[in-house]
């Protein structure tokens, strides 16, 4: 894609403000993008317009239809390229062109096939300027659970854990509440709220009984609840089966007793069966599934096995780590990554693009996998 290099810092200002637009509706539009628009003229911002749920009308279309005649001859900021074909919405473009914008400014252009740059070449083809590039890095970081569904059908994944300053994520005696303080507890509720479904294992249900809902946060979204659980072994008292305002998934095995999954099926939950791998979920299967269902996003909070086991299949895309400044020690205190892990230090798992975050005392540490095995695949 050719980009043009914004030479005034306006142009930057404005598309910061439909950034953000864009990002106050994280998780609420799954599977569409989040996207902000901003008309300006003359230098004055006159309009705003999101994308605000699945099927409702796109950025541009309420932006425009804010601005009314005003929009002729204005600019238009907008963090992805307009759509130009009938979906749930008519084109964009169409509506870009008959309100008469004189210069588009986009960051990303859409990886969507059914857009993929044409959006830009039907508004250049009518004589509008098209400026692209535009904050494209933040862009594409806003949209990231977006681009890996659309080009690859299926859900980007992130690996959550909350551990001790050495690594640890419960004593030797299993006790793990709290390790991180407060404020990351409510960071991960508003995690939650983004994503579009939170995994945990069966050990986890076990032992914790998690609610696993969006609490402590302005959204009312909630996500889905998947358990990894092949032998169909969650009680029917859990909360996750009790509690019906929040849908709860269960995978499964060929291992799973038909009375046990038809009683879980009674309860309210959706099953899903799928590959055995070793005697546990096949993750990568898993996800192709998820990935049809039009989850675009998964927050991994399991244990160590089930964080072990999601970093050895390679569906992991991000980490995110709440360190807490404690030191638990002993060797049969509770890592926070299980499975077989690794012989030699050239074969470990590289983590990129790292960010450090204070969470009151607690350290939020950010990055993406840099040498995945082949999930995608």
């Amino acid at each position: 894609m050719q980009k043009s290099k914004p030479s005034k810092t306006k142009d930057i200002r404005f598309m910061k403000k439909a950034l953000a637009i864009a990002g106050a509706v994280i998780g609420m539009v799954s599977p569409d993008p989040a996207v902000g628009a901003v008309i300006v003229k003359n230098g004055r911002m006159i309009s705003t317009g999101f994308h605000d749920q699945h099927k409702t009308p796109h950025a541009e279309a309420f932006a425009i239809r804010k601005a009314g005649k005003k929009a002729k001859g204005a600019d238009l900021y907008i963090n992805l390229e307009p759509c130009c074909h009938y979906g749930n919405n008519p084109p964009c473009t169409d509506a870009i062109i008959k309100a008469g914008i004189k210069r588009v400014f986009v960051s990303m252009k859409d990886p969507n096939p059914l857009v993929n740059g044409r959006g830009f070449k039907k508004l250049e083809k009518a004589g509008i300027k098209v400026i692209k590039g535009l904050m494209e890095k933040e862009a594409k970081k806003l949209n990231e659970f977006f681009i890996k569904h659309i080009t690859t059908r299926r859900p980007f994944v992130i690996l959550k854990t909350a551990m001790s300053l050495d690594g640890k994520t419960a004593t030797k005696h299993g006790e793990s509440k709290w390790i991180t303080g407060l404020d990351s507890r409510k960071r991960v509720h508003e995690l939650r709220s983004c994503v579009d479904a939170v995994m945990v294992g069966i050990g986890t249900v076990l032992k914790d009984d998690p609610l696993l809902t969006s609490r402590y946060t302005k959204y009312k979204k909630q996500p889905l609840r998947i358990i990894l659980d092949s032998k169909a072994r969650t009680p029917l008292s859990s909360k996750v089966v009790k509690d019906t305002g929040t849908r709860t998934l269960i995978a499964v095995t060929g291992a799973a007793p038909s009375k046990r999954i038809s009683a879980l099926e009674k309860a309210g939950c959706k099953i899903i069966k799928t590959r055995s791998d070793n005697g546990l979920i096949d993750l990568k299967a898993l996800t192709k599934t998820l990935g049809k269902m039009n989850i675009s996003s998964v927050m991994i909070e399991g244990g160590a096995s089930t964080a072990g086991s999601a970093i050895e299949s390679g569906i992991v895309d991000k980490v995110i780590f709440f360190v807490s400044p404690k030191i638990i020690g002993g060797k049969d205190s509770v890592p926070a990554i299980g499975g077989k892990g690794i012989s030699l230090l050239k074969n470990a798992v590289k983590v990129s693009d790292m960010e450090f975050k204070n969470s009151e005392e607690d350290i939020v540490i950010e990055g993406y996998i840099k040498n995945k095995k082949g999930a995608d695949r």
